[in-house]
């Protein structure tokens, strides 16, 4: 097969490249700096930008099956900027793979297209979309993934949107490093009484249900124009979790505590603040990072399992053991 992955050189979608090259896959990156790692891997890269859509069909010419991670992340920023990215980028994929003939793809969206803030415990994917956000990025990957599923069955293309939730494991640019600094820094503090449970996705299983769901992709697949949450089966409590990788990474684990109306009451000023006088970067707490940190968020992944045999190969505790150097080389510097 003929693959392309859009973000091959980000997180997962590095991951995902990997675990195609190790299955005899011919893999085509789209991607907008250079990496090294690719080029070891000896991939085809198309240099450039999602928004562009000459160059995103360009990058879908020949191509059999697209694997779209690219988007942008975050809890701030202009609308403009996440839609241009996660939504308008999005559609440029679909109308590509159309005109060129690919026939499978699959778009890593996530479970925030659904959260409306209170709290999923075991949710599955009948929830509704969310019709309130308290921020871009998951009100621009819904009108994503909504795209992406209308268009399973159209001029041939056969769609699927997987939601994994909250991605960890080496080379993380973004959550961990974040979490890890702010320890350092006595930044760090626990929202509410520490009792919520949360689903994660080690990257390497997230990377794998991409393959397991593309493996089950095809026309009249029951597969075809769904959505499924990807995670580790069993959840987590959330701050037992935070303090088990501070412990690894040779920190002291979080002792002090908010509570969530503060978090809450906090986030709305500070969001106010930084859009009102145009202050850089992003507020150190929101109203959307207060409820994720505070309230119990995991899914069930029974209809994954069932519909195209979604199984994470690597254990929690293999993961772990896998992400311990990492965690003290980010304590360190």
């Amino acid at each position: 097969m003929n693959v392309l992955v859009t973000g091959g050189g980000g997180f997962l979608g590095l991951y995902i490249v990997e675990q195609l090259v190790a299955a005899g896959e011919t893999v085509r990156v789209l991607c907008r700096g250079e990496y090294a790692r690719l080029k070891e891997l000896g991939v085809e890269t198309v240099q450039g930008d999602i928004r562009d859509a000459a160059t995103v069909e360009l990058a879908c010419e020949d191509i059999d099956t697209v694997y779209h991670t690219a988007a942008v992340s975050g809890i701030w920023g202009p609308w403009d900027y996440f839609y241009s990215i996660n939504t308008q980028g999005t559609l440029n994929i679909i109308e590509s793979c159309k005109s060129q003939g690919v026939t499978r793809l699959i778009y890593t969206s996530s479970p925030s297209v659904v959260y409306d803030g209170s709290a999923h415990e075991n949710a599955t994917e009948d929830l509704p979309y969310s019709e309130h956000f308290l921020c871009h990025y998951p009100h621009t990957k819904m009108l994503a993934e909504r795209a992406v599923l209308a268009a399973n069955g159209e001029a041939g293309l056969a769609t699927v949107a997987l939601r994994p939730h909250l991605i960890w494991g080496p080379r993380d640019n973004h959550l961990i490093p974040r979490l890890i600094q702010r320890a350092k820094s006595g930044r760090l503090r626990q929202v509410g009484e520490g009792t919520n449970l949360i689903s994660m996705s080690y990257v390497e299983n997230a990377a794998a249900a991409h393959l397991q769901a593309a493996a089950r992709l095809f026309p009249d697949s029951p597969v075809g124009g769904q959505a499924y949450f990807i995670n580790e089966p069993e959840p987590v409590l959330m701050w037992e979790w935070i303090n088990q990788l501070l412990v690894e990474a040779g920190l002291q684990p979080v002792k002090k505590r908010i509570s969530i109306n503060a978090a809450k009451r906090i986030g709305s000023v500070l969001e106010f603040l930084f859009r009102v006088l145009h202050l850089p970067g992003e507020p150190p707490m929101t109203r959307f990072l207060a409820s994720q940190l505070s309230s119990s968020h995991y899914y069930d992944v029974s209809r994954a399992r069932h519909d195209f045999g979604y199984e994470p190969p690597v254990s929690f505790e293999v993961a772990m053991r896998r992400m311990k150097p990492e965690l003290q080389r980010l304590a360190a510097q």
